[in-house]
């Protein structure tokens, strides 16, 4: 049955991008080694087989040339997806979507769109080192024009990317690869997770935890072990930064009275801070203390694998910042 479906995140997405293709045929995928070798992380695994080399594209190693063509496509009205492999080599397309992609509609007064998506993975935990492992999501929400997703559960993952490729403006949907592996309920049908809807993944009075990403898993746990010292915790997942849904957070925290606020990346200038600012615009006459944040220290991440797991924030400095925030 429907209902008893699980999938790993990986899974869900090889669904989504199979049925995207045979739903649409201005759909296609470009990136390095996504046909016979299926992706670096074998997101795309048998759909080159199925679908044929024209709308499954092995590109050569040139994320600026082949996010270039992917541009053009999609203001001819094609629906492509590009496939960056990791996050951090978004840098080398940033003029193609920075300068060009998310400007044109704009430019253009509505007259041109670019319906394109750019899926990456991203995030620390498998001593990638410093090159393959950062956290892009700041510099990509800081982009008028561009829409960003970071999808935490293989439904999301699924139901999200859908949207993605049917929204007429460019996309960027950050995929949390240490989440690649986790499994959860994934309906069979195509379907859409609305971009810009918050999920209230945890119900709670006493705190608010904003957390993105990879970063739910341990909020769940955390609010998990606070609950038995009789400590309740909403935990909420924006699963988009750009639209971000305020109201359900603002919301949340007016009620609650605190917030903590969690994401992967750097402090400096990062996802938190915005978090934080927004919560303090929307819920200022409510707040009981002010909002914490929990994020990683401004450094890239290292290899070493014990120099790693104490950069990436955890259960430990969740829950330390949540009985912070209630003192």
């Amino acid at each position: 049955m429907s209902g008893d479906r699980n999938l790993t995140m990986l899974q869900a997405i090889n669904e989504a991008l199979t049925q995207l293709l045979e739903d649409d045929e201005r759909v296609f995928i470009i990136g390095e080694d996504i046909g016979r070798h299926g992706g670096s992380f074998q997101a795309t695994v048998g759909l080159q087989a199925k679908f044929g080399a024209r709308r499954v594209v092995d590109a050569p190693i040139s994320e600026a040339g082949f996010t270039g063509l992917a541009v053009g496509a999609a203001l001819t009205g094609l629906r492509p997806i590009v496939d960056l492999m990791f996050a951090d080599f978004i840098t080398l397309a940033m003029d193609q979507l920075v300068n060009q992609a998310a400007k044109y509609r704009y430019m253009t007064g509505g007259q041109a769109s670019v319906p394109l998506v750019i899926r990456a993975a991203q995030g620390a935990g498998q001593s990638s080192a410093a090159q393959h492992s950062q956290l892009v999501q700041a510099m990509v929400a800081n982009v008028p024009g561009l829409k960003l997703v970071l999808p935490a559960t293989p439904h999301d993952a699924k139901g999200l990317l859908i949207a993605a490729v049917r929204d007429p403006n460019p996309v960027i949907v950050l995929e949390p690869k240490m989440a690649y592996g986790r499994k959860g309920h994934v309906p069979e049908e195509l379907y859409e997770v609305p971009l810009g809807v918050a999920n209230v993944c945890r119900p709670g009075d006493d705190v608010t935890v904003v957390a993105t990403s990879a970063m739910v898993h341990p909020a769940l746990q955390a609010a998990s072990a606070l609950a038995e010292e009789g400590i309740s915790v909403e935990v909420i997942d924006p699963r988009t930064l750009v639209p971000l849904d305020a109201d359900t957070i603002v919301a949340s925290v007016s009620r609650t009275g605190r917030a903590v606020v969690v994401d992967e990346a750097p402090r400096s200038y990062g996802i938190t801070g915005e978090l934080a600012a927004t919560i303090a615009e929307g819920a200022f006459d409510f707040l009981q203390a002010p909002v914490r944040r929990v994020c990683a220290p401004d450094v890239p991440v290292p290899f070493s694998p014990r120099l790693e797991k104490a950069v990436i924030p955890g259960v430990a400095e969740i829950v330390n910042a949540v009985r912070g925030v209630l003192a």
